[in-house]
């Protein structure tokens, strides 16, 4: 209580307190009694009962009206405690309150008499005004409208700072809207103020994703003292909340001592909130609130410790409550891990504070929700506590077989030696090397034995003129050398001249052939002819302008790779609108696809089950969701073309016809652009319906088995990237994990072999400012978590691992040179000796883009030099597929020319430059193989700080990475402006001008008509489904919070809903991202 009454020692007030908070847990019954009739807010009066005023203690007080009603026992017949008593009551009318007595017999025997003549004289009386503010200053009295029995409940949320307390009060809240739909809910937070500015950062509104909701309304407050946990204000705060009709108010103090219980005087139930990390046992014994919280949540349960933390807490609170033969899991203490979806503690928590209104204020909003009170101790942990020393493992794994290595290509070293000797000595002298010949022997791995033994047949077979390999069962035969002008033969595959046994043991250990473990040249033997590893970027304006720069950069190749950008309204899985805010980016810098017409307009034309057509997506947020709409676009093209082998098109069409018949059916362009050259218009005879809805049941099921099957191409969906360097979280990590989870049990159950179900991206961190070593180390060390969760989740690891891809950045620092090999190098020894995976899981594939950061607005024409050395790097690196930047990034999106100019680079390096035959170039330099070793073993340093943060999602709660990333990237544009870091035309041989920034001589922009179209379409396609997505929609929510197959459910929700449908339905079932601060 804020001592708006009290005017004595404050520490005969606390004892006051003391006693107060200890008579109201042990009634008298005559008390007991009454006090169940008034807790029921009887013609909208709220009493408090054993509440302080000045130096008493109130049997009951109705604050409102200024009325103290006291029950008096036998005691109070006697002379001298009759005399205190008419003291006590006087003093109490000095301050402005009637004293109304009853005795223990009046309540016990009459008790409804009594309730009557108490409410009769309320009624009668006006409002009470406090002495501590004189009335002459005091604004005119708010008329507070009552609310008779349904007056809100108040429940206090406290806990020590840094608990979790927003997110625990936002995932009470998110479910108290979602299970009562007609109940509303007032949020009254108070952030501490500091004591020597007086200024308060009011975040916990930052940490709240339910606050747009039209039921929640939230007010923060500041203490405007640095000593208090409440604001002085938060009295009124309340009262304005009731008369405002809300039937829940949350009050949340801010973070507090052991000693403090305020909030226990402004509440109904009080929820204290805490952490494992309390320190020693005998601390809690100081904690106050342990004595006087209805409930208490140990969040962050996923910590170490958390067990033995639920454990000691349940046991101080029967020891503060004297219940000592209670059993544990009927207590109302509970683990709690607030931050994850669907958390089964949160759960328990809300459930139990329901429990805990009805019981003491008899207030009932609707059914409660049962729980299982005996589930907290089986939290659902994305990395379960065992395995957070991942990274660290791998460290200890791959650095014993380095040593490992090292130790036998010694052995081997002198066994040649000694062979040598053998082969000049004679027969007399040779008894005793023979001996520690066959020593050495039985010390040197067979199979590395046998590697020597082979190095001269592996030499003889790439000096053959073909090489033939197998790839998924199938053979492959290709040249193995190529013929220059001057008719050099130029091998594809150069070997190493030695002849010591142990340099051609460590250089098939650390190096090898392309193809061979551990992968440092290349995962492939040779790269696939008639198929450069291009692979363009584009994406503006609408599905059909994007279609037609796809048609423009494949024309004439004879692979159609091609990669996909989304516009921001997309990548934040939001419907285009007539908002402000949406309506500029709809179909800028990417683009705009909202429903699964969308993505059949996009990639109309190139059959999406061809071979040679592989496509990519560089979306994160919602990328199941798109990747839903890819899939679903996939079948129905494979449908169309059952459907024209079959002859059934008139069949079908009718079908269309009956759909369509009361609006036209959606058409590319809505029927006013033509196909751009090169486009069949695969893909656009199904707009607007799902091929299940015009074809048999069993063949639609056989069509979508086999483009399942066949499909190429990746998406993005790397949420620990977003989260660490490029923001487009929409879901919570954790719900965004969950679903990546799925999307990979899918792509198992449905046999899907050739298409990534996430690309486990670097680039975004470089581009965030990383330099390259962390870029490698951030992004390998999150291709673990996968793993990691993957396997927690019950996945084999040769089920998935061939799933994953990565994406890496090339900047111009000479530690890009060798990023793929140490990638591959680190990937195929962690998978064979730590995770035991097969040659498959082994291969790590990966798509370089060039360097966006490294392009300069100044002297444009610079930028292409820079890129096409960042693409030799990647090609020399065996990379396995390229994206070359346009050289105008820097000031606009690429044009049709600079779009061009950027592939010329790639086709001059892979087709002109000489050495690019060569296809392993970087095996053989002294520079190459010692950066190879620095780069790994700075990795390899890094992986060992994350692991001591927790791992990758420790760190991440420490926002470790997103720190570092910025540290990194101070420094370079420090350098770049001091000049100590050349940058040729930016800060040093600048032109006459002074190298002034370049415009854009063209802007590339989506149109107002392309704006509209998009709008119009979507509104279209939602009539048209209005009457299966709510259906859809709830059976997605159901399936997300019974913790089944999004994915799946997903697979089937595209058909007739939009994205930004989908999305707002997921954030309704707790999927939202909440942001760090």
């Amino acid at each position: 209580m804020v001592q708006d009454y009290f005017h004595a020692d404050p520490v005969y007030y606390k004892e006051v307190k003391e006693y107060a908070l200890e008579h109201r847990k042990n009634p008298t019954p005559a008390e007991a009694l009454l006090w169940k009739k008034l807790r029921n807010r009887k013609d909208g009066f709220k009493f408090r009962r054993q509440h302080i005023i000045d130096k008493y203690i109130a049997d009951f007080v109705c604050l409102k009206k200024g009325v103290v009603i006291e029950i008096d026992g036998n005691i109070h017949q006697m002379p001298d405690v009759k005399e205190n008593d008419e003291v006590r009551t006087a003093r109490l009318n000095e301050l402005g309150f009637e004293v109304l007595r009853f005795s223990n017999e009046d309540i016990l025997k009459r008790k409804e008499d009594v309730i009557k003549g108490i409410i009769e004289y309320l009624q009668e009386k006006g409002d009470f005004i406090s002495p501590s503010r004189p009335s002459e200053s005091m604004p005119p009295p708010h008329p507070l409208q009552r609310r008779g029995e349904g007056e809100a409940v108040v429940l206090g949320i406290t806990g020590t700072g840094g608990a979790g307390k927003s997110t625990v009060t936002d995932e009470l809240i998110r479910r108290f809207l979602n299970l009562f739909e007609d109940k509303t809910v007032a949020i009254i937070s108070v952030d501490p103020s500091k004591k020597k500015t007086g200024g308060a950062l009011l975040g916990d509104r930052i940490r709240m994703n339910t606050l747009p909701h039209p039921r929640a309304y939230m007010r923060s407050l500041a203490t405007r003292e640095s000593d208090k946990a409440l604001s002085s204000a938060v009295r009124e705060a309340i009262e304005v909340c009731k008369s405002a009709d809300f039937d829940l108010i949350i009050l949340e103090s801010s973070g507090i001592g052991q000693g403090d219980t305020t909030i226990v005087d402004y509440c109904d139930v009080s929820l204290y909130v805490m952490t494992p990390e309390y320190g020693a046992a005998t601390q809690l014994e100081k904690i106050n609130m342990l004595d006087y919280a209805d409930v208490i949540a140990i969040n962050k349960f996923d910590k170490a410790g958390a067990l033995d933390a639920l454990h000691d807490v349940r046991k101080q609170y029967k020891r503060d409550h004297l219940i000592f033969n209670a059993k544990e899991e009927d207590l109302p203490v509970v683990g709690t891990i607030a931050s994850q979806f669907n958390d089964k503690g949160v759960n328990e928590l809300f459930g139990l504070l329901l429990e805990k209104i009805k019981e003491k204020t008899e207030v009932v909003y609707g059914e409660i929700p049962h729980y299982d009170h005996k589930n907290t101790v089986n939290q659902s942990q994305i990395i379960p506590p065992q395995r957070v020393r991942y990274l660290a493992e791998i460290v200890e794994t791959i650095q014993e077989r380095k040593k490992w290595i090292e130790e036998q290509c010694e052995i081997a070293s002198e066994l040649y030696r000694i062979t040598g000797v053998l082969d000049l000595s004679g027969v007399e002298s040779s008894i005793k090397l023979n001996q520690l010949h066959q020593e050495l022997e039985s010390q040197l791995d067979p199979t590395y034995q046998k590697f020597i033994k082979e190095w001269g047949s592996l030499q003889k077979k790439y000096h053959t003129e073909f090489l033939e390999y197998e790839v998924r069962d199938k053979m492959i035969r290709q040249p193995l050398f190529t013929e220059s002008l001057s008719h050099t033969r130029i091998p594809k595959i150069a070997l190493p001249k030695f002849k010591d046994w142990g340099d051609i043991l460590r250089w098939q250990l650390e190096e090898n052939v392309p193809g061979e473990f551990p992968y440092t040249a290349g995962v492939f033997p040779l790269k696939r002819e008639g198929e450069d590893p291009t692979r363009m970027f584009a994406g503006e304006g609408s599905p059909e302008r994007t279609n037609k720069r796809f048609h423009y950069v494949s024309l004439d190749q004879p692979a159609k790779r091609l990669s996909t950008a989304f516009d921001s309204v997309t990548l934040y899985g939001e419907n285009p609108d007539h908002r402000p805010d949406i309506y500029g980016k709809v179909g800028n810098s990417g683009v705009s696809i909202a429903t699964v017409d969308d993505a059949k307009k996009l990639y109309s034309g190139f059959d999406l089950c061809d071979p040679k057509t592989s496509v990519s997506m560089t979306i994160n947020g919602p990328a199941p969701i798109i990747l839903a709409f890819f899939m679903n676009a996939a079948i129905d093209q494979q449908c169309e073309k059952y459907i024209t082998e079959q002859g059934l098109w008139d069949e079908v069409n009718k079908k269309i016809k009956e759909r369509f018949e009361e609006g036209k059916q959606p058409a590319y362009g809505n029927g006013h652009n033509p196909l751009p050259e090169g486009n069949s218009g695969l893909g656009l005879r199904l707009l607007g319906i799902s091929g299940d809805e015009v074809l048999d049941k069993k063949v639609y099921e056989k069509i979508k088995a086999h483009t399942l099957h066949i499909a190429r191409g990746t998406v993005q969906a790397d949420i620990l990237k977003e989260d660490q360097a490029q923001n487009t979280c929409i879901f919570s990590t954790e719900f965004a994990l969950k679903m990546m989870g799925d999307v990979q049990e899918y792509f198992i159950l449905n046999k899907v072999q050739n298409f990534y179900s996430v690309s486990i991206s670097g680039y975004h961190i470089a581009e965030a400012g990383a330099n390259p070593v962390t870029q490698l180390a951030f992004t390998l060390a999150n291709g673990f978590t996968y793993v990691e969760y993957y396997l927690s989740r019950g996945m084999h690891i040769d089920d998935f691992a061939p799933n994953l891809s990565f994406f890496f950045s090339n900047g111009m620092d000479p530690e890009y040179a060798v990023i793929g090999r140490v990638a591959r190098r680190i990937w195929a020894r962690a998978m064979k000796y730590k995770y035991k995976g097969n040659e498959r899981s082994q291969k790590l594939k990966y798509h370089i883009q060039t360097s966006g950061r490294s392009l300069h607005a100044q002297e444009i024409d610079f930028n292409d030099i820079r890129t096409t050395l960042q693409a030799l790097y990647a090609i020399y690196d065996n990379c396995n597929s390229l994206h070359t930047n346009a050289y105008d990034e820097a000031i606009t999106t690429p044009t049709e020319e600079s779009v061009r100019r950027a592939m010329a680079i790639q086709l001059i390096i892979n087709h002109e430059l000489g050495t690019a035959k060569n296809e392993n170039p970087n095996q053989g330099s002294f520079l190459i193989e010692e950066l190879t070793d620095l780069v790994e073993e700075a990795v390899l340093s890094e992986f060992n700080r994350i692991s001591e943060r927790g791992g990758v999602l420790g760190s991440m709660e420490r926002m470790y990475q997103r720190n570092k990333i910025q540290e990194e990237s101070l420094y370079y544009e420090s350098l770049k402006n001091n000049g100590q870091l050349p940058l040729i035309g930016v800060n040093t041989f600048l032109n006459k001008n002074g190298s002034p920034t370049i415009l854009p001589k063209e802007v590339i922009r989506s149109t107002d008509e392309e704006k509209a179209g998009q709008i119009n379409n979507l509104k279209a396609f939602q009539k048209e489904h209005a009457n299966e997505s709510k259906k859809k929609l709830k059976q997605l929510q159901d399936t997300a919070v019974q913790n089944g197959n999004i994915f799946n459910e997903l697979m089937e929700t595209v058909k007739h809903c939009s994205l930004g449908q989908i999305t707002h339905a997921l954030y309704e079932v707790g999927g939202q991202y909440r942001r760090n601060m």
